[in-house]
């Protein structure tokens, strides 16, 4: 049962980082991209039907994560108290700015609301990308297995680090690029006219930045955390991860090119799970690695919820998500094909 609540959580955050992560991607280039009025209605248009669903799979898997892992969830949501808040308060005005720009027609108004749409989406992302560096990279865990980071300390990687270092300032530059790349190909396939062209640009542009974030990316983990490799020398298959992120990112730039704009969505799609698969490959069974003591690492194991409640869990679960699915399912199939800026979807 742990293996299994292990990838389930795995999964649901992957899940919301493919989802919410391309109208991430497009609060991030909205200044860039949304040139006229016009276009930035375009921009909202595009992800206004499903920015607030995608960001149920966030709240479904802190959920999940409670249930199936209560010492994790008490131990890491203490630690990273004051991101979390920051991260919530991100959330709030993110979603104030695209529900209430069109409620005043003034300039001063909308611009407002405009740029709080681009620094809270730009900030989540690099605050998302921060924390699962951190996560990667170990915390100062306690013998009571809980532990304070302040915001940094001398941005070193060590025993006793802040949420921002070296290390983590890279997760969060990846993310930053990843998902303004994701918002720039959805935008590709969901933008008519000038806007297309110029998001097809932007992600060509991206991708280099991409590649080259990916390519220091990975060499950084190594060197902060060499057992990441362990569970790869010991299942040698697990290699074919990082050489299927490569194949994604040749994906991404070949069907962009071709014009394919599903193709090289898609492609994106995958780069973001298979980085995170593996990132939760090279930690399996760690939840939580210590920065200063191997020995008191959350594992599965020690942070695993009782037998009984995770079966009868893994029931409503499944219920849940076929549920989750369908209204996914439907909501996208409704809001299909173009957007416009006067009609929206048009259907």
């Amino acid at each position: 049962m742990g293996f299994v609540w292990f990838w389930i959580v795995a999964v649901m955050i992957a899940a919301y980082v493919v989802l919410d992560g391309f109208d991430l991607g497009v609060g991030i280039l909205s200044p860039f991209l949304g040139r006229t009025e016009d276009a930035r209605r375009t921009l909202y248009r595009s992800i206004g039907p499903v920015w607030d669903g995608n960001e149920v799979w966030l709240l479904a898997g802190g959920g999940t994560l409670y249930f199936a892992f209560p010492l994790l969830y008490a131990s890491s949501f203490s630690g990273f108290y004051l991101p979390l808040m920051i991260v919530l308060w991100l959330l709030i005005m993110r979603g104030v700015s695209i529900e209430l720009r069109m409620h005043i027609d003034h300039d001063v108004w909308r611009s407002f609301f405009d740029g709080l749409f681009f620094v809270a989406s730009a900030l989540l992302a690099i605050f998302f990308g921060a924390a699962l560096a951190n996560v990667i990279r170990g915390v100062p865990l306690g013998a009571d297995n809980y532990f304070f980071l302040p915001l940094w300390t001398n941005w070193r990687v060590g025993a006793n680090p802040g949420i921002l270092d070296w290390y983590t300032v890279i997760g969060g530059v990846v993310a930053l690029v990843a998902l303004a790349t994701h918002g720039a190909l959805w935008l590709v396939l969901k933008a008519p006219g000038e806007l297309e062209n110029r998001a097809r640009r932007a992600a060509s542009t991206l991708w280099v930045a991409l590649l080259l974030i990916t390519l220091i990316s990975l060499p950084a983990t190594i060197a902060v955390r060499p057992s990441a490799l362990d569970n790869y020398e010991a299942h040698r298959i697990l290699y074919a991860i990082p050489a299927l992120v490569v194949a994604t990112l040749i994906g991404i730039l070949s069907f962009t090119k071709q014009r394919k704009p599903l193709a090289a969505f898609l492609s994106s799609c995958l780069y973001l799970v298979f980085m995170l698969v593996g990132a939760a490959a090279g930690l399996y069974p760690t939840l939580l690695p210590s920065s200063t003591d191997p020995a008191r690492d959350i594992t599965i194991a020690g942070a695993l919820a009782g037998p009984h409640s995770l079966h009868v869990g893994l029931i409503w679960w499944s219920i849940g998500l076929v549920l989750a699915l369908g209204y996914f399912f439907t909501s996208y199939w409704l809001f299909r094909g173009k957007v416009t800026a006067e009609a929206g979807y048009g259907h």
